[in-house]
């Protein structure tokens, strides 16, 4: 018994103990608590001066980082994905405007225009017309020339947003405007008969580049050559010193060069005059013109200088108003045919830049269409730009009139626009 109470006391005594030990632990760990919570706040600094600053850990205020962006950027649009944009929000009027190119005598009413003001001006806002082209009367000297061209430039851009193609004829030899003007400066490059008789492309190509110079430096865009039509007989063609030659691959080395020197030089060229008026009878200034010639011969003659023009990128194409009845059973001139605009310049020759016609106040073309019917009739051929047409109003309000009344699609006027925007944006930087 005795031995059992004493194990019991010692169980409670050891009880005791343990109790109070946890106790002592308890009250250590507060003072300890205490202890740092003053000591966080000295009652004299000078105790801790020389103690180094406690550390503490900033909490992380930094936006987690965002993915990384896998999206690839929109591609930029295409140049014909501009011009699409372009005439898409282009009233009908501004559209048909567009495919004309004609004198500044045509839509202000002056008898021979020399400097552009208000007349100018007030004619842009009503017809803003794709190009402009002056001859010798309207160019006096080079400061009235680039200021009269440079203000026609702004009421363009003013009227449509859109620079206007300034164009002129500045083959050399017998068709020039400024070359041998009193005015000017400036020597002529001579006949291209001459510069084909030498049987070097170069020289041809060294012509283009010092005519594409002179007039780059005075505002024009566009000149209206070269001439790729092929000599018949010298003695009696008229084209005999415009064109380069009587053989076709010679024509066409010739032909190429140019077309190469002027874009080189910054210069738009057309090559002209579509299917070839070389070596016909006649002049389609005058009346009509006439080949008996039949397709194939036309391609294995007359084509041959279009198609390298065209295979050195040239930007216009001129069709001229040659009839052609052996080849297409009709004496429709090839300017408002379009079994030569549509079928063989753009479908079978693959020509995809601007069709223009030859001027469109010939005689030539006088009794196949009246004024106000001239341009329906080229555009219906599948032409681009109607160029000078006998009475620009009237050709101009009947293009309107036939896609109104339905006889001409909006989409038509629409291709043939997007061609000329395509061009202008470009070459001329619209």
């Amino acid at each position: 018994m005795a031995l059992r109470a004493t194990s019991k006391n010692r169980k409670g005594r050891i009880g005791q103990k343990a109790v109070f030990i946890e106790a002592c632990a308890l009250i250590a760990c507060a003072a300890s608590l205490v202890s740092c919570s003053f000591a966080s706040v000295p009652d004299d600094p000078s105790e801790t001066a020389d103690k180094p600053a406690i550390e503490t850990e900033a909490p992380n205020t930094t936006e987690p980082a965002a993915p990384p962006n896998t999206q690839k950027p929109a591609p930029e649009p295409t140049i014909e994905e501009q011009a699409a944009e372009r005439v898409s929000v282009m009233t009908l009027e501004q559209k048909v405007a567009q495919m004309f190119m004609v004198t500044p005598e045509a839509i202000t009413g002056v008898d021979a225009a020399t400097q552009a003001g208000a007349a100018t001006e007030s004619a842009l806002a009503e017809y803003p017309v794709g190009g402009i082209v002056y001859f010798q009367k309207n160019l006096i000297d080079p400061d009235q020339t680039k200021t009269m061209i440079a203000n026609t430039q702004a009421y363009s851009q003013e009227a449509s947003g859109l620079p206007a193609f300034i164009a002129v004829d500045e083959e050399g030899g017998t068709v020039k405007r400024i070359a041998d003007n009193p005015g000017f400066d400036i020597e002529d490059v001579g006949n291209m008969a001459d510069t084909g008789a030498t049987g070097d492309p170069s020289q041809a190509k060294t012509a283009a580049e010092t005519v594409a110079a002179y007039l780059a430096d005075l505002g024009f865009s566009l000149n209206l050559a070269p001439d790729a039509d092929i000599c018949g007989d010298p003695s009696t063609d008229v084209m005999a010193l415009r064109s380069f030659g009587g053989d076709p691959q010679t024509v066409a080395e010739m032909v190429e060069a140019q077309v190469e020197g002027f874009e080189s030089s910054g210069m738009l060229c057309s090559a002209k005059h579509f299917p070839g008026i070389g070596g016909v009878m006649g002049d389609s200034h005058k009346g009509a013109i006439v080949s008996d010639k039949t397709l194939d011969e036309l391609r294995a003659w007359e084509l041959v200088p279009f198609e390298a023009a065209i295979a050195a990128d040239v930007p216009f194409v001129m069709v001229g108003h040659l009839s052609l009845p052996t080849a297409l059973g009709t004496d429709i001139p090839a300017s408002i045919n379009a079994a030569v605009v549509t079928d063989l310049l753009r479908d079978e020759l693959g020509f995809g830049g601007i069709i223009i016609t030859d001027a469109m106040e010939m005689g030539a073309v006088g009794d196949f269409c009246t004024a106000d019917q001239a341009g329906i009739a080229a555009i219906e051929a599948g032409v681009d730009m109607v160029l000078m047409p006998s009475d620009f109003p009237a050709a101009y309000q009947g293009v309107i009139d036939a896609v109104n009344d339905g006889r001409i699609p909006e989409s038509r006027i629409d291709e043939s626009t997007a061609r000329i925007v395509k061009a202008k944006l470009e070459y001329l930087g619209a």
